[in-house]
């Protein structure tokens, strides 16, 4: 998330929070896709990481983009942490470890996401490369151990960092260590949004699988294809996961409502204050008695804030975020996005993705996203593997992006994007099996160079 919300409009009841959701619904001609992704910054002369502090630090990496670009600073503390585009809504943050994310403005299709991105990486470079920095475009890093990577100066990192490991064995590395992407897309009604997230759930693993990129970790194969995924497996039950509620009859705002009253808070922002309520709930925020804040109660932009800090596979804000991607090259980048366009915005498209995970059961459903971070394309579901699934995925996907037709100033139109994704299944090689085999048999057992193969 780029920033926190700030909206003091009091919360009432369950019923407020139930209304927060559908005010999102879009009528389908006002249907906008985001793309967010986070790249590891490193030093190009010894490959190490970039700390916050110092001229050529992550500090100064973000004083240089806003040079550049002239947008809003984001402080907290002080501490200059992300910046903001006053005009069209995008957004650059810091992530715990010092990933830098992009969250990009929303916009009508794909040949403006992808402009958009250019012109990002575009800024990025030129204020990177005074400074010695690069970025690695990985979905764990492939080298540092937790202790040698940086930390930034947030203060809702402190608090989660505090609170991690008494729920989980590898939330810390989830929050320093990863780097994801994410496609972001909107739903026109209550029903409308329940199957596109019930597909965006099942189809997740898919998603896992053909962007896995996070084989290493500490300068070794660590034994996953998505070490990111394998990760969020193991970090915080109460908010992760694939929503098997969401698939069970008379499911809707009120059930998701009702989930993430249950999962624990992390903080509640006050002015600039956060305040560190991490494990108390939500309701009794509501109620006026939290006891980390006895008296306060719930505004809008807490309950903004609190959504943010639940991690499904998809997670619903106003729109769907589609969260099982490692990120990856500017193509693949783009090509996620496209994927989603075309298979939710197409009626036809998103009616056959709805078929295609027809009868996949809880607890198969379940398998598949415990199996795709090590198997990838090879993880079966209903006697099929992912790579025949993946395949008729992109066939949908394809065939709604064609007939959506919006077209470039060549003419083109959007289903240009997708080729990165049909090579990988033509090939059946995901993105971290071909990084393992260059490992094997051109690196001699380095991961050195991976900093420059996988330099975005």
């Amino acid at each position: 998330m780029a920033r926190d919300v700030s909206d003091a409009e009091p919360v009432h009841g369950r019923d407020d929070l139930v209304a927060w959701f559908e005010a999102g619904c879009k009528t389908p001609d006002a249907f906008k896709v985001g793309s967010e992704h986070e790249k590891i910054p490193f030093y190009l002369a010894d490959k190490s990481p970039v700390p916050y502090e110092g001229e050529r630090g992550i500090g100064a990496l973000l004083a240089g983009v806003q040079a550049r670009l002239g947008w809003d600073a984001i402080e907290d503390a002080g501490k200059l942490i992300g910046l903001f585009d006053p005009k069209d809504g995008g957004a650059i943050s810091l992530e715990p470890g010092g990933q830098f994310e992009l969250s990009g403005a929303a916009v009508s299709d794909i040949h403006a996401l992808e402009a958009e991105l250019t012109a990002h990486l575009d800024a990025a470079h030129t204020a990177a490369a005074p400074l010695g920095i690069g970025f690695l475009a990985l979905g764990m890093s492939p080298v540092w151990t937790l202790a040698q990577t940086p930390r930034m100066p947030k203060s809702r990192y402190k608090i989660m960092t505090g609170y991690m490991p008494k729920v989980g064995t590898r939330g810390l590395d989830m929050m320093y260590r990863t780097a994801t992407a994410q496609a972001n897309l909107d739903y026109a009604s209550e029903a409308d949004m329940v199957a596109k997230l019930r597909v965006g759930v099942a189809l997740q693993p898919a998603m896992t699988a053909l962007f896995a990129n996070s084989p290493f970790t500490e300068g070794r194969p660590n034994g996953m294809l998505s070490a990111r995924s394998e990760i969020w497996r193991h970090t915080d039950a109460a908010r992760t996961g694939m929503l098997p509620f969401m698939f069970e009859r008379g499911a809707g705002f009120e059930a998701y409502t009702d989930f993430a009253l249950d999962v624990p808070m992390y903080f509640v922002k006050r002015g600039d204050v956060y305040h560190d309520v991490s494990g108390q709930s939500f309701g009794d925020l509501l109620a006026g008695r939290l006891p980390g804040l006895p008296g306060e109660r719930a505004t809008i932009s807490d309950w903004a804030n609190h959504l943010s800090t639940i991690f499904p596979e998809v997670r619903l804000k106003r729109y769907l975020e589609m969260r099982g991607a490692d990120v990856g090259t500017p193509e693949r980048i783009v090509a996620q996005s496209a994927l989603m366009v075309g298979l939710y915005y197409d009626s036809v498209a998103l009616d056959g993705a709805v078929e295609l995970i027809r009868g996949w059961s809880a607890q198969a459903r379940q398998k598949l996203r415990d199996e795709a971070p090590r198997l990838g394309l090879s993880a079966e579901i209903g006697g099929r593997d992912l790579r025949g699934v993946a395949r008729d995925m992109l066939a949908l996907a394809r065939e709604g992006l064609a007939r959506r037709a919006r077209r470039d100033g060549r003419g083109r139109d959007e289903t240009l994007y997708l080729d990165p994704l049909d090579a990988i299944v033509a090939s059946g090689v995901e993105p971290a099996r071909a990084w393992l085999r260059r490992f094997e048999e051109e690196w001699d057992g380095s991961v050195a160079p991976v900093f420059g193969e996988a330099r975005i």
